[in-house]
């Protein structure tokens, strides 16, 4: 069934088609073709990008892309830092950047013009993309706060503060891959609705309406890569902290500071070891 363009708004809002692909079958499984195309470009961006800042570090004329990308790692490095500690999970690093880069890249490729319906969507608009980036994030992230806290510790973890905690702290757990996946996914997938939608203004005025969308998509664009990168960060903050982190770094302190110059301090009076 065809609208025209005089049909109301909310109307034709319910003829979009969401989740609704081109796709080919292999081995018995269904493939999103474009989602593919569109990922593989993103991820083969990526990967150049990556070889062409290890080109130009090696080159020692750093050029204004490379001073962009290296702005990027330093606030990474910061925010990693401030929340959890470099050496923590080292790892961390270049997955935030990975990620972010990543996901911007995705969420852009859907602002070039690519026909009616999208030929090149922005991937991050289909969820079987958003839910594999996410299980990505929170499979390794159990994996190390296991490593970094104990078995015991980790399963301690769910029933803090309170034994009876129990099911929020698990049913928490296991929605928070969906919720990283789905809160990705809706604002992309709204703002394709909204493309879809001015399309039916009429081609006089339809320029406007579409480049102000262009600009405001591109900027959700950089905000959802940023939450995401973000939120991978805090959630492996959270999953390596134990109990003794803070006791131990104070510990640490003090001790740097009791010995001085191969002298001991007791009670604020030092003591020259024997030898």
């Amino acid at each position: 069934m065809s609208w025209s363009s005089t049909a109301p708004a909310h109307v034709v809002a319910a003829t979009i088609d969401v989740g609704v692909h081109p796709h080919i079958k292999i081995l018995g499984l269904t493939i999103n073709s474009d989602t593919v195309l569109t990922t593989l470009i993103a991820g083969a961006i990526v990967v150049g990008l990556g070889l062409y800042m290890r080109i130009r570090a090696q080159s020692g004329v750093p050029s204004k892309l490379q001073l962009i990308f290296e702005l990027i790692v330093d606030q990474v490095n910061k925010q990693v830092d401030e929340s959890m500690g470099i050496e923590v999970a080292p790892f961390v690093v270049p997955l935030a950047v990975t990620l972010f880069l990543f996901i911007l890249l995705c969420n852009w490729i859907g602002l070039i013009p690519s026909g009616h319906p999208e030929k090149l969507p922005a991937p991050t608009a289909d969820i079987n993309l958003t839910l594999a980036m996410a299980f990505a994030v929170i499979i390794p992230l159990h994996i190390v706060s296991v490593r970094r806290r104990g078995l015991k510790a980790y399963v301690k973890h769910f029933f803090q503060p309170y034994p009876i905690m129990f099911p929020i702290n698990l049913i928490e757990e296991i929605v928070k891959p969906f919720t990283l996946a789905l809160r990705l996914f809706g604002n992309l997938i709204s703002g394709a609705i909204m493309v879809a939608l001015l399309a039916l203004l009429p081609a006089y005025i339809l320029w406007a309406p579409q480049g102000i969308w262009k600009v405001i998509d591109a900027l959700v664009g950089v905000i959802q890569a940023f939450i995401f990168a973000l939120l991978t960060i805090l959630y492996f903050a959270f999953a390596t902290t134990t109990e003794d982190h803070g006791a131990t770094d104070s510990h640490s302190v003090t001790d740097r500071h009791s010995v001085t110059d191969g002298h001991s301090v007791t009670d604020g009076h030092p003591v020259t070891e024997s030898h």
